[in-house]
């Protein structure tokens, strides 16, 4: 899974959530369970405007330490990954279209919206036209 950062602390008589990662998030939660809730939808709302307009999106942690940590769903994080890597690679949306031999440019544009629920077969076939084999681990308890 991944994680990003958030700052949780009181001001006044509300909890304050802010990020280094998204310095444009800033929310607020009556509680701190509230406020975490707040803050993942935040981290969310800051990732698709930064796939819209087309910028970085910071890499998320993949090991939880000890700080306070927002865990993301996993599709976001997928989502944003397709989206991290087609522009390490230079990539635009068309090139991916191409890549994967899609002919309406609709489907393309679902797998950058992160409200909208993407196949999973989908999603594999993004990374792997990207170069990129989507690999989950799954760590079972008993195995050997």
């Amino acid at each position: 899974m991944a994680w990003y950062k958030l700052a949780i602390q009181p001001d006044g008589d509300v909890w304050l959530v802010t990020s280094d990662d998204f310095p444009e998030l800033v929310t607020y939660g009556a509680t701190q369970e509230e406020a975490r809730l707040n803050g993942r939808n935040a981290i969310e709302e800051a990732i698709a405007g930064r796939i819209a307009d087309g910028e970085d999106i910071p890499h998320p942690l993949l090991d939880a330490d000890n700080g306070q940590l927002i865990e993301v769903p996993m599709m976001v994080y997928l989502k944003s990954a397709i989206y991290m890597i087609m522009r390490e690679k230079g990539w635009t949306r068309a090139d991916l279209q191409r890549a994967l031999g899609w002919p309406h440019r609709e489907q393309i544009d679902r797998l950058f919206r992160l409200d909208h629920q993407t196949k999973l077969d989908a999603i594999e076939d993004a990374f792997r036209a990207l170069g990129a084999p989507l690999r989950i681990d799954v760590p079972f308890p008993n195995a050997a």
